[in-house]
């Protein structure tokens, strides 16, 4: 499994480790919905019973945290047999979680969804499970940060540029819809098998 966090804060620090977001592991059973077990562990994270929680659909459809609440954002995703949470206060959060697997169509994809330096970057790859393991970093990444701005892929995974850096991957651009890059953090987890 791979997965990306992104939220964005206003004055956002670069320090990941200093934000106010808590994030949970939880499995699940494929092909079943994960909003009952997210909505289980917000509702505990928050000391509320899950069936109270107030949680809405905005008009996109993204989860969002309402009533007494509505300072905390919080988002989910699953593949496989494992579902991501996270909950933050003060921030709107996307995270996105993938399923490590071949990915024979990796630079179909890419060339057609991302940009030309990453589709450069995924072409330089060693080898193809390093290429494969490059192409859904990237996609968890963008989709985590089109998520915590309530946009799906519809907007345009190409309106987002990564690039490597020593602490992973770091977003250097962004359309001006979603704000400015520098203000936006993102925190990549492996779960475990």
């Amino acid at each position: 499994m791979t997965t990306s966090m992104s939220w964005s804060e206003p004055n956002a620090s670069t320090d990941s480790a200093a934000a106010p977001v808590r994030w949970g592991w939880l499995p699940h059973r494929p092909r079943e919905p994960g909003e009952p077990l997210a909505r289980g562990w917000l509702g505990q994270a928050l000391g509320i019973d899950a069936d109270a929680l107030p949680l809405v659909r905005d008009e996109r459809g993204r989860p969002r945290l309402d009533g007494g609440l509505a300072g905390w954002d919080c988002n989910w995703s699953h593949s496989g047999d494992g579902l991501v949470v996270a909950l933050g206060e003060g921030v709107q959060i996307g995270i996105d979680l993938e399923r490590l697997r071949p990915r024979a169509r990796a630079l179909e994809l890419a060339a057609r969804f991302f940009t030309a330096t990453e589709l450069d970057w995924l072409h330089a790859a060693p080898s193809t499970a390093v290429r494969d393991h490059a192409f859904l970093r990237l996609w968890c990444a963008k989709e985590a940060v089109l998520k915590a701005h309530g946009h799906g892929i519809s907007f345009g995974l190409h309106r987002l540029r990564f690039a490597e850096s020593p602490d992973g991957l770091r977003l250097v651009e962004c359309d001006a819809e979603l704000g400015r890059a520098q203000d936006l953090s993102l925190r990549e987890m492996r779960p475990g098998p």
